[in-house]
């Protein structure tokens, strides 16, 4: 019975290995277009996994997938600024076009090819098989790597900016990325432990697992270091931040358009935003750019004025433009969607809008007000009386003062005499002590300037913070978290409905995730190298398994094989069947 049992166990193990075989085939032959078996080689115990050759350009692999994961990562933090970028770009080459999505699938193709490229070595290394990337892949391998640090290096030389974005991402994202990694790397302990346990010689155990253990230590302890302020006691998150739209709803409507604001009081919206300039004969009117060939169609009704400054315009000549045509055609934002045929229709037909039509309709919908003032061209009739001009116009509308926050530095203390209701803003961090003496009750701050400490010594000392351009729910959501009392948004419809920070959770509750992560990776890894130690010193790891083999389990199933093919090719007429019976009897008879 003992012995039948032991044939039993043979006979399982071999028709494994044959069934086995398809599946390595597949990754051999995606790999290194070695699809026919005698093509393969594996490892031997104490082998290395590869040659020098190819264990070297493994570690290029490994460093292109490096570059690449932080090339995707880095643009997808960027998200909340593709518009900024898409606006750039437009500058450079003249016409609208979302790159920012172009790079964001660049970006997404690199890292899956070589994401697969790793996971299918990492998967030959686990099945013993010796490494041999194709000279194709080799070259893709290249590619992605140069294409990956050239885009890091000129994103970082064009919009160095966006590395304060991705700090700051990590404040909300760390927790979870520390459950990434350690889901990672407690997989590679699969390979890892296997080669562990081939190695016979000891320094090579030594090199093999030393770093192994290095990177796995530090991202066990890598969370005292972590900091966020969505990890706060409960009780202790302050108020929602108000939202302002930016330059209207630019997501729904034309920006800087009337039809923009509306959208933003229907959906919510505490403020308005927008960008100011003055026409020839001086009429405030709302326009970001210079220039009018972005958001009208001055092509067409002034051909040889395209390029000529938006303030050189009498208010006459901007009536005829179209500012609502471009958004239905360019359609300026990816995360848009498709607008109803109403919305299409509504935008298609807005004008330019005077800064007069913006007051009257805060004023109506009491909410407050924020603009850039932009100085005129040198011959420009108002180029010092523009701020007077303003101001007129201002207090024409008949609007609160004290909706107005006013943020232009220039003649500060002559706008405090004659509007002293205006909540005085600025657009710097400063010492409070200074603030006060302006009597600034409020800064307006790019997000990347964001500091829950700043935030607060300023609070203290009753002055407000609002952050600009706030449209990715995680930002807001780390805005929210760091106490801001506003922010200026391009989708007011989107954050209105949060009703908490996405990642909010107790340092209690951060800690019990922190340790149930590392103590499960301790107990799956120390699991898997015990498993290979089983199996590679022949011990029995299960009841049915208990086979005195002599020489370890690879050792032994190497000699069933080596056996199963010699029958097999004395037995011709059943060439696609390993020969059981022989490799029993060998087996036997080395037993006797």
């Amino acid at each position: 019975m003992i012995r039948l049992g032991k044939l039993k166990v043979v006979r399982r193990r071999l028709l494994q290995r044959y069934e086995h075989q398809p599946f390595v085939s597949l990754l051999a032959g995606l790999y290194s277009c070695r699809w026919k078996r005698y093509q393969r080689q594996k490892t031997e115990p104490g082998q290395c996994c590869c040659k020098l050759k190819e264990h070297l350009f493994f570690m290029v692999l490994l460093v292109a997938f490096c570059l690449s994961l932080v090339f995707l990562y880095f643009w997808q933090e960027a998200k909340n600024d593709y518009n900024d970028f898409d606006w750039i770009s437009y500058l450079k080459v003249g016409y609208w076009f979302l790159w920012s999505t172009v790079v964001l699938v660049v970006a997404a193709v690199l890292f899956g090819y070589i994401a697969i490229l790793l996971v299918l070595a990492l998967c030959l290394l686990s099945e013993g098989q010796q490494l041999h990337l194709h000279w194709s892949h080799k070259i893709g391998t290249v590619v992605v790597l140069v294409v990956s640090l050239g885009a890091l290096v000129v994103l970082s030389q064009l919009w160095k900016g966006e590395w304060d974005t991705v700090r700051l991402s990590f404040q909300v994202t760390a927790p979870y990325l520390h459950i990434g990694a350690i889901a990672a790397m407690s997989v590679l302990s699969w390979p890892v432990s296997l080669y562990f346990m081939r190695m016979s010689n000891a320094g090579f155990r030594v090199l093999i697992l030393s770093p192994y253990l290095a990177v796995l230590l530090f991202l066990y302890l890598i969370p005292l270091g972590m900091y966020s302020p969505c990890i706060r006691e409960e009780g202790t998150l302050g108020p929602k931040p108000k939202l302002i739209g930016h330059r209207g709803s630019p997501t729904l409507a034309p920006e800087n358009t009337l039809l923009s604001f509306l959208k933003t009081i229907e959906s919510g919206g505490d403020g308005l935003e927008s960008d100011v300039t003055l026409s020839y004969d001086g009429v405030p009117f709302l326009m970001h750019d210079s220039t009018l060939k972005r958001t009208t169609n001055v092509r067409d009704v002034f051909p040889n004025r395209t390029n000529d400054n938006a303030a050189m315009f009498t208010w006459d000549a901007l009536e005829q433009l179209n500012a609502g045509m471009w958004f239905t055609k360019n359609q300026p934002f990816s995360s848009m969607g498709s607008l109803s045929e109403e919305d299409k229709q509504r935008s298609s037909n807005q004008s330019i809008c005077k800064l007069a039509d913006l007051l009257r309709l805060a004023g109506r919908t009491n909410k407050t007000v924020i603009f850039d003032l932009y100085m005129p061209p040198a011959d420009h009739p108002y180029r010092h009386t523009w701020v007077n001009r303003t101001l007129e116009v201002i207090f024409e509308s008949a609007i609160d003062q004290r909706q107005i926050f006013w943020l232009l530095d220039e003649m500060r203390l002559y706008v405090q005499s004659v509007a002293p209701g205006f909540q005085q803003t600025y657009g710097l961090k400063a010492p409070v002590k200074d603030l006060k003496e302006n009597n600034i009750v409020k800064l307006n701050l790019p997000y990347t300037d964001m500091s829950q400490e700043d935030i607060r010594m300023y609070a203290d000392a009753n002055i407000t913070t609002n952050l600009y351009v706030v449209s990715e729910p995680w930002l807001f959501s780390l805005a929210w978290c760091a106490g801001a009392h506003s922010v200026t948004t391009n989708v007011v419809h989107t954050l209105k409905h949060m009703d908490r920070p996405m990642f909010l959770m107790t340092p209690e509750e951060y800690r019990l995730m922190w340790i149930l992560t590392d103590a499960v990776s301790v107990l799956v890894i120390a699991l898997i190298f015990l498993l290979h130690g089983w199996r590679e010193r022949g011990l029995p790891c299960c009841p049915e398994s208990q086979v005195n083999l002599s020489s370890g389990f690879y050792n032994t199933f190497k000699t069933e094989i080596d056996m199963s093919a010699s029958s097999d090719s004395e037995a011709k007429s059943q060439p696609t069947t390993p020969n059981i019976r022989n490799s029993e009897a060998s087996i036997s008879s080395a037993e006797n």
